[in-house]
């Protein structure tokens, strides 16, 4: 055979046969960025910096434990769901945008702040309604324009650097309902009654992203609040009549959430049918946690009672507002991978992994993340 046929036999057996460890693939089916916005289930520290003087609780241990072996700002015992997307595409988890190390965010970055709203605060205020932070979602979409010209300096660069990047549009809108409804600031009534003006502003900031070039995006539903233990204790969640047979979950709760989530879908099929350049996933938050509160044994989730959080006080679900996790008077479960719920409000590293790998491969997400970006 001729040499320069069996170099090139070669070559190619090299490149097949690196795909078997998935770094050649890998390689060539990744986005050159991600960018998350949304609230404390996406937030990687933004929180953290922003209220660095009043010393919230999840800068302190047992914060951060599993995986980092210290509080980073993430709400869980380690990684959170975008981590492990950015794993899965070689990518460096990403810095909180308010580390303010433009050098740091070629690769991405989460705008995503804990307590923040789909809607503006001032909405709030108008109500008479206060909320955790003023750093709602205009104002993160407001941060990532103020960052682009730091990513790319043309306006064909930039055209090209989004269209190669992931963008995650939420989770958020909990903190909308949640907050209010759950500290007696507004009823279940009221807070329904504005679902449609927080699904509206979801879908308009994901536009707004699209117009300035973004591609791939991915809008996660809310997940069922009402199987965490810090709304089953402030909403009464004790009483068998109000539960969800076969999860123990807060039915008026959950009613909600699938309402917003309904919403939402139809939002996103709106969206891809006036954009049809673009490719919009929606990755459903809610279906997983729901059979992990099933059926937690199948899943490894082998602490007990099942939403009992992991870490918190001697409360309810093992829940208290005066000793939330991180504060004094809390405590930590031996093995927080064995518990869906860490800390009352925001789900283990256990849970966030298998979540997020039911969003890159299925069947929990519409397309599967792995598939948005082919070459």
């Amino acid at each position: 055979m001729n040499p320069s046929v069996c170099i090139s036999f070669l070559f190619l057996f090299l490149i097949l046969f690196s795909c078997f460890d998935l770094s050649y693939c890998k390689h060539n089916n990744t986005f050159d960025a991600i960018f998350q916005f949304g609230d404390s289930i996406s937030d990687t520290g933004n929180f953290l910096i922003a209220n660095a003087d009043s010393s919230p609780n999840m800068g302190h241990p047992p914060y951060g434990i599993t995986f980092f072996g210290h509080p980073t700002g993430r709400l869980s015992d380690g990684r959170i769901i975008v981590d492990f997307i950015a794993e899965a595409f070689g990518l460096p988890l990403l810095p909180p945008f308010l580390s303010r190390d433009d050098q740091s965010f070629a690769k991405g970055a989460s705008f995503a702040v804990a307590s923040a709203t789909a809607l503006d605060v001032s909405f709030f205020r108008e109500r008479g309604v206060e909320v955790g932070t003023n750093l709602s979602l205009s104002v993160q979409l407001e941060w990532f324009e103020r960052l682009i010209p730091s990513l790319c300096n043309t306006t064909e660069g930039c055209k090209k650097y989004l269209s190669k990047s992931l963008f995650m549009v939420g989770e958020i809108g909990g903190n909308d309902y949640l907050g209010p409804w759950a500290f007696n600031q507004l009823t279940q009534q009221q807070v329904t009654a504005y679902v449609p003006a927080v699904v509206e502003a979801i879908k308009n900031a994901t536009e707004k992203l699209i117009e300035l070039g973004a591609v791939n995006l991915v809008v996660p539903g809310n997940p069922p609040s009402g199987c965490f233990a810090g709304i089953l204790t402030l909403l009464n969640g004790t009483r068998e009549e109000e539960l969800e047979p076969g999860t123990g979950c807060l039915r008026r709760v959950n009613d909600l959430v699938r309402y917003h989530n309904r919403l939402l879908q139809r939002a996103v099929a709106e969206l891809r049918k006036e954009h049809p350049h673009a490719r919009i996933g929606y990755a459903d938050f809610y279906t997983p946690i729901i059979k992990f509160a099933k059926d937690p044994d199948t899943f490894g989730f082998t602490y007990r009672p099942k939403l009992n959080a992991c870490c918190g006080g001697d409360g309810p679900y093992h829940f208290d507002v005066r000793a939330l996790c991180g504060q004094p008077g809390s405590s930590a479960c031996p093995e927080p991978s064995a518990a869906i719920d860490w800390d009352g409000w925001h789900a283990t590293e256990a849970t966030d992994h298998r979540i997020a790998d039911s969003w890159l491969h299925g069947p929990f997400a519409d397309p599967p993340i792995l598939s948005l970006r082919k070459h």
